[in-house]
């Protein structure tokens, strides 16, 4: 098993790339294996890891099909839609409340106010 080269943190060769610069520029690793890392040293804790690919060897971003416009639609209609009253919340439901905000917190009743 051959190891990784790893390199400092900004001191990678031209012709790799992390999978975020690769987007960036409209490409995507494609299959490939990860080819080096990038290490950033930390106190007291270990490094942080990045993993790069080769520019040469990336593949173009698959365009976005109308199928994957209507999954993707759909797929946050329901992170909107709240599992209690079933309204659309017009935001994205908070996963540490499981329900839109009014549900979550309702009001109280108007004996607050009239005393």
């Amino acid at each position: 098993m051959a190891t990784l080269p790893i390199y400092r943190w900004r001191l990678a060769p031209d012709g790799y790339a992390t999978r975020r610069q690769l987007r960036a520029h409209g490409l995507r690793p494609g299959g490939q294996d990860v080819a080096a890392q990038l290490e950033r040293p930390r106190r007291r804790r270990g490094p942080l890891v990045a993993y790069l690919y080769r520019v040469d060897l990336a593949l173009p971003v698959r365009p976005m099909t109308p199928g994957r416009w209507a999954a993707l639609a759909k797929a946050n209609t329901a992170r909107r839609t709240c599992p209690t009253c079933r309204r659309d919340a017009g935001y994205v439901i908070p996963s540490s409340l499981g329900m839109c905000v009014p549900c979550a917190y309702p009001e109280p009743a108007d004996s607050l106010r009239s005393a």
